[in-house]
């Protein structure tokens, strides 16, 4: 097992894979203690019987260009598993992205592999091998590493070239490579990876939907999101949601207002967090009219007719059965009530959704085709 700690070599390594058709890469990170993940470990395999290599992305002097470079090359698939958090990586560092992308979580789902499918699933299914998972929770900034932490991490992109070619030839004999393409562009959106704090609020779960209230709340995430970019450390070492929305509750005004706080922890008593809560308590009280924060139609709770709701669930698992797609990759739940209470702004009725399950959701919401159970199968029959 080669372990690459230099440029050069890194460069070299790069090059050989743009003269394939395809690489595979994984990675090992940590974020448990910061906002932003820290690359530990980079793997990269060559096609078939292709050398397979480590990458110690933690070795002094070594800079990852070469391998940005090679995702620029577009002669050159770069494959993962589940890559959303392996590009949100890369995008913070690089502000780059591996095109042409093909990510086998997606194609499995799309292959009929189910729902977010993981890797271990795969390599036992197609690749017929076993994977030790062991290594899996280490600490990968440690070294030196290892030999059970080398071969775990070799084993995430060895067994990935076999994964790779059976769905690649799957996605061809069944000609939704498109499918997945479309899925893909959502990952190779820098809007995927962007946290605004000034929308930070919007993921903060509140059933209150005073337009104060909210200003409050909304004054405190984008502090606490300012906060934990700037010092790359977790939002929960900040102060936790539950703490946020007490805060917004009781609206403290001063230091010795805080101290009374229940939810605060330690943390978030310091000197420069607790001048912060204070200050963005005043700014969401003192926010004028024009300026506060309303509901949007996802954040209110619709009005769903269940029993409609209930079919629809009924349709889209004969829709997905009968395509052998995966149900979540086509509708969430969301979606499904969202058609339900009457909205049509839902993925499950754009692109490729609309012809596996979209188009005759919104003929079963608009009374145009009934369902029926024949020998253990539903038929969708017009009305």
């Amino acid at each position: 097992m080669r372990t690459i700690t230099t440029t050069k070599d890194l460069a070299g390594f790069c090059d050989q894979a743009k003269a394939g058709p395809y690489v595979t890469l994984d990675t090992e990170f940590l974020r448990e203690r910061t906002y932003y993940s820290r690359l530990c470990l980079l793997q990269m395999a060559l096609p078939g019987d292709g050398e397979a290599v480590l990458v110690d992305t933690l070795a002094d002097g070594l800079s990852l260009e070469p391998v940005y470079d090679l995702f620029r090359h577009r002669a050159t698939v770069k494959v993962f598993h589940a890559a959303r958090q392996d590009l949100e990586i890369f995008f913070v560092e690089g502000k780059v992205f591996p095109e042409p992308l093909f990510d086998t979580q997606v194609a499995a789902m799309v292959c009929g592999f189910g729902d977010q499918v993981g890797y271990e699933t795969l390599v036992r299914k197609i690749a017929r091998q076993s994977l030790d998972k062991t290594s899996r929770f280490t600490d990968w900034s440690r070294r030196p590493l290892s030999e059970a932490q080398k071969t775990y991490a070799l084993a995430d992109v060895t067994h990935l070239r076999v994964i790779y070619e059976f769905l690649a030839r799957e996605l061809k004999r069944t000609g939704r490579q498109s499918w997945v393409e479309e899925e893909e562009a959502t990952l190779l959106d820098p809007e995927t990876y962007i946290n605004r704090p000034e929308e930070a609020w919007k993921r903060v779960k509140t059933r209150t939907s005073s337009g104060r209230f909210l200003a409050v709340v909304r004054e405190l995430a984008r502090f606490r999101e300012d906060y934990a970019q700037s010092r790359n450390v977790p939002r929960s070492r900040v102060f936790k949601d539950d703490a946020l929305l007490e805060l917004a509750s009781t609206k403290p005004a001063t230091p010795e207002d805080l101290g009374r706080s229940r939810l605060l922890l330690r943390e978030g008593r310091r000197p420069d967090i607790a001048e912060g809560i204070l200050a963005a308590v005043k700014a969401g009280v003192e926010a004028r009219a024009e300026d506060l924060p309303r509901v949007d139609a996802d954040r209110a709770q619709p009005q769903v007719d269940s029993a409609l709701a209930d079919l629809l669930r009924v349709l889209l698992k004969a829709k997905c059965e009968a395509e052998g797609v995966a149900q979540k990759l086509v509708a969430s739940s969301a979606d499904l009530d969202a058609l339900a209470a009457g909205s049509t702004e839902v993925p499950a009725v754009t692109g490729w959704r609309r012809t596996v399950f979209g188009e005759d959701a919104l003929r079963l919401c608009e009374g145009k085709i009934a369902l029926s159970a024949r020998g253990g199968a539903v038929r969708v029959v017009p009305v």
